[in-house]
């Protein structure tokens, strides 16, 4: 059996669109996020046979809708991201930003891109440490999905 091929912490990459559109900027200063996926699912009871109504009813679910978004997401706050950061929080427009999986197979998902909008700017200072800042990113949709092609 063959070993697993594990990803390193640079090989998961949140990048931002500069103002010169389809040209991307990682975030200086950027040290944590999670990448959150989640369904949102309905759920409706219907009888599992028309014919014997002593049965209990069954439970049959659908997805509704799809929420991708970036939490945790932690930084120390660099000057050279300042201006851009506070913008686009004050701007309240949504930006596009992308995830690139760097270490996909051929074929695989590369890119998750989209709109997103920028939903919350932390900023917290400790007498001793580096001024820090915890931002909450979501996408305005569902992210488009890039397969990685071979170079």
């Amino acid at each position: 059996m063959a070993a697993p091929v594990t990803a390193k912490f640079e090989h998961l990459v949140l990048e931002i669109e500069t103002e010169t559109p389809g040209t991307y900027a990682k975030m200086c200063g950027l040290m944590d996020f999670t990448i959150s996926r989640a369904s949102q699912v309905d759920t409706v009871e219907t009888p599992q046979d028309c014919d014997d109504e002593s049965l209990p009813y069954q439970t049959e679910r659908s997805v509704r809708a799809l929420d991708v978004q970036l939490t945790n997401v932690s930084a120390v706050w660099a000057q050279q991201s300042h201006q851009a950061m506070m913008d686009w929080f004050y701007s309240s427009s949504t930006k596009n930003i992308r995830i690139q999986h760097v270490n996909a197979a051929v074929g695989d998902t590369e890119y998750e891109a989209g709109a997103a909008l920028l939903t919350q700017l932390d900023h917290q200072r400790t007498k001793g440490q580096k001024i820090t800042a915890t931002v909450s990113i979501q996408f305005d949709g569902t992210p488009t999905r890039t397969a990685k092609v071979a170079p």
